[in-house]
This record gives structure tokens, sequence and C-alpha cells, in this order.
């Protein structure tokens, strides 16, 4: 890791931070690695509970990729290709981590840092942050890797409304089209994130992992299995379960272990 992206690892949670505020933590090529190799990482960790993903600074979560370095690495068809793996990649890794992510969002979150952020669970962004994914000015189209998760969380419509005007807009029209979960003051975007981190991380995980999976199961048109349908009820056969029940019946907080 270069320190371009950056974990700090706390007991049961951690926090991501792509670090690049001099460029508005646009992601080269090393970078995108990097995002990849840090989700991978964490989400093999099963004591963590919650991770969040932020940019470095107050201006901007990520502007996207770093246009800077597309002469040498993504101005041909062939080039295009081999770069869409590597961020694709890194994509799919936040995708499909183990654990919820919480986007914390500050200032500019446009064009690939958008898709980034469109790959969380949830979106927490200050009042004056910024969205959009602007790419027609560049006359190069989001991919059907990158579409999707920005499809399903807007609607067809709405997404080609993002793309065919290429607008940037704010915060509050970015709730309204579903793109964000919470707008709060930009002083509170920290604190609000760690509030939502500390009531997720004390739930029962196994259940928090169970849910992210299931809803992401849902998005895909294939029918539910019988397995698939049985997996629903192995929260039963956890000790969590147990914890969780006497702490109900007992009328205190229930301390989960992860088992």
């Amino acid at each position: 890791m270069t320190g371009f992206v950056s974990i700090d690892r706390g007991e049961v949670t951690a926090t991501v931070t792509l670090n690049n505020p001099e460029r508005m933590n646009a992601l080269d090529t090393t970078m995108w690695r990097e995002l990849e190799q840090a989700f991978v990482t964490l989400s093999a960790d099963e004591r963590l509970r919650c991770i969040v993903l932020r940019g470095a600074g107050d201006k901007a979560f990520a502007a996207g990729a770093d246009v800077a370095e597309f002469a040498a690495v993504r101005s041909n068809r062939e080039q295009a290709v081999a770069y869409a793996h590597v961020t694709h990649a890194a994509l799919q890794a936040v995708a499909n981590c183990m654990h919820p992510v919480v986007a914390q969002i500050h200032g500019a979150c446009v064009g690939g840092g958008l898709e980034i952020a469109s790959m969380c669970d949830m979106r927490i962004c200050g009042a004056s942050s910024r969205f959009g994914i602007p790419i027609k000015r560049l006359g190069l189209v989001v991919s059907y890797n990158e579409l999707k998760s920005l499809v399903s969380l807007v609607g067809s419509a709405t997404a080609l409304e993002i793309l065919l005007e290429g607008r940037v807009f704010g915060a509050d029209e970015a709730f309204a089209k579903g793109l964000i979960n919470r707008v709060v003051p930009d002083a509170d975007v920290e604190r609000e994130v760690q509030a939502a981190v500390a009531r997720i991380s004390e739930g029962a995980p196994l259940v928090a992992r169970w849910h992210k999976s299931f809803v992401r199961r849902l998005a895909d048109q294939a029918s539910i299995t019988d397995g698939e349908m049985d997996e629903c009820y192995a929260c039963f056969d956890t000790e969590d379960f147990r914890i969780g029940y006497r702490a109900f019946l007992g009328k205190s907080k229930p301390v989960f272990k992860g088992r």
C-alpha cells in the first residue's frame, strides 16, 4: 500500500480513507488496486462489524478516476478493457464486502466517486455535498458493471437523467433521488456516521451480514431457491439469537458475540 488508500482499524470497526486530497481524492490505477486490496482484507476479518469509507479532507469524497493518467492507461479500447478489470474488481470488493459499509461523504462525490459510494450499503453526506456523473463531457460511457448499482438505487429513468444531462447537483436533490440515506450539516457528518456505525455494531453481526446478503440477492431476478429460503432460519441456531432472546426477556442490553 502506498498510503493513498489507508486503513484505520478499531476493535470492531474500520475506516478506509481515499487519501489524495490534493487531487480531490481522484483515483489512479494504483489507488483502485489498493481500494480492492483494502476491502478484500477487511471482508475476511470476522471480528469486524462495520466499515466506513471516506475521502481525506472535506473537499471531496472522490472526484472519480484520475483523468491525468488516461493517456497512458485508457487511451484506446484495449487499454480501456484492462483498466475496467481493475476498477470493476475494486467496486465489487466494496459491494461484496461481508460487513456493512457506510460512505461518509464530504464535498464532491462525482463520476467514479459516486460509483464507489453507490456500492456502499449506506451513504451519509453534508449539506454542501455535490453529486453527479458528468462523463458525457469526456465522450465516455458508464459500463454495465458500474451502472448496475446506480440503477438499483435510483431506477432507470433517474439514472438516465444523471447520465444524459451530466449535471452536478446538491445534497437535497441527491436525497430526493434516493442516492443518499441522510443529509446533515457539514460539521455533523462524521458524528452522524459514527452514530450510525455504533448502532450497526451493537446489533448481531451475523444478522447484519445475512441482511446485506439477502438484500443484494433480491436484486437478482432469479427465483429464490429452497436452500436460500432455508438460510433465513439459520439465525435460530446461533448463540447470538439466544443472547438476544434472553436479553429481550430480561429487558437488558444484549452483547452479541458473532456466533
